[in-house]
């Protein structure tokens, strides 16, 4: 587990959460997406995922609140989504790069999180898209921008 999330309050819970992803049977980890069973966005992100090279498992659940409270995902960093990688949260339409570059780098963060549902990020592809931000979540819960998109 990484040292930041050793020491964020709700640590044992996050680790019971943490074992459910197996690790990847080679290069990247495994990645394990809590979502509800009626989100196509949230299916399409996992599919991105997996076509960047990600082994994702996917577990539905009827509702994200107790999870995202336990890892400390507030409504203000909140999207459809919640994911759990090496040791780090991943909030929301978070694009497979970026990712990658976290877990390259291994800051003693949190993890990322793209709040809302920004047109044009992975999985919310369509005709239109809106500029977004990925935000990095630090060990005390603030912010800063990690990519822009």
């Amino acid at each position: 587990m990484k040292t930041a999330l050793r020491h964020h309050p709700a640590a044992l819970a996050l680790t019971a959460l943490l074992a459910f992803a197996a690790p990847a049977a080679a290069g990247l980890p495994a990645v394990t997406v809590y979502k509800t069973p009626t989100c196509g966005c949230c299916t399409a992100w996992a599919d991105h995922l997996s076509a960047n090279g990600f082994e994702v498992n996917t577990i539905d659940l009827p509702d994200l609140g107790r999870l995202k409270a336990v890892a400390g995902i507030d409504a203000e960093l909140a999207s459809c989504h919640t994911a759990m990688v090496d040791g780090y949260v991943i909030e929301g339409h978070v694009p497979a790069g970026d990712i990658e570059r976290l877990l390259a780098d291994r800051p003693p963060v949190r993890g990322l999180t793209v709040p809302g549902m920004p047109l044009g990020s992975p999985g919310m592809e369509g005709p239109r898209a809106e500029p977004y931000q990925v935000l990095m979540i630090d060990a005390d819960g603030g912010t800063s921008v990690f990519a822009e998109h």
